[in-house]
């Protein structure tokens, strides 16, 4: 679930980058999509939806199939490819039945065909964020948000590509920030065992790898500390 958000602060919005050559169709879709509580980016073309995708937080695409610099049923390809499950939308002409099949068959998680009702996309794109776990099933300390279905991470808005196991514990100490956390939680939670044999040296050494990863993401290396004899903690990190 959710962390709740501090008080009187507004939960975050959900991102979406749309991703069309046509300007008044970005505005269309974003418009729609601003409406149910998106947050949206917009992209021309297939590589500066790219470039967008590989270093924002997204949590939806709206893609047009019929794109410059590349159709979007190779930039969905693409984006599948790198291991992201962010729900994608594609938008198809009414004949393009094959382009469908094949956006489907990239990883695409819905479709609609145009002309459409712009209502119809913005109930749809938050019918498949709540089905796919993006948006709002995150835990956020500042800058810092991980998505608890997706195991996603980014800090201020940039994504950071972490394993799995790294994620889970960011997420074990995040949702707890400022409280200490034991190495035998740790274990529990991110491990899912009760089993402490060589378990503190194997937290230990899961927490070097995360600061690892983090610090080579310009992310500073208090995020974690370590509480001497007891565990690690995550302070709040609302900075100014």
């Amino acid at each position: 679930m959710m962390s709740d958000p501090a008080p009187g602060l507004p939960a975050p919005k959900l991102v979406a980058l749309v991703v069309d050559d046509e300007p008044q169709m970005l505005y269309v879709v974003s418009f729609a999509l601003e409406t149910q509580g998106f947050e949206c980016l917009t992209a021309p073309d297939a590589e500066t939806a790219w470039e967008l995708a590989s270093t924002r937080d997204i949590d939806l695409v709206v893609l047009d199939v019929m794109l410059p610099g590349g159709s979007g049923v190779d930039l969905c390809r693409r984006l599948r490819g790198t291991g992201s499950q962010v729900p994608i939308i594609l938008l198809t002409a009414m004949r393009d039945e094959p382009d469908r099949i094949a956006g489907l068959e990239a990883g695409a998680d819905d479709y609609v065909t145009k002309p459409f009702s712009p209502r119809e996309l913005a109930l749809r794109a938050r019918a498949v964020t709540r089905r796919t776990g993006s948006g709002p099933d995150a835990i956020t300390n500042g800058p810092l948000r991980v998505s608890t279905a997706t195991g996603r991470v980014s800090w201020a808005g940039r994504n950071i590509p972490l394993p799995d196991t790294e994620s889970r514990l960011l997420a074990a100490l995040a949702r707890r920030r400022d409280a200490v956390v034991t190495w035998q939680e740790l274990l529990n939670e991110v491990w899912g065992t009760s089993d402490d044999s060589g378990g503190r040296e194997m937290v230990r050494t899961t927490v070097y790898r995360l600061r690892r990863h983090l610090q080579a993401h310009d992310v500073p290396a208090d995020v974690v500390v370590a509480v001497r004899g007891r565990g690690y903690r995550m302070p709040p990190l609302d900075r100014d």
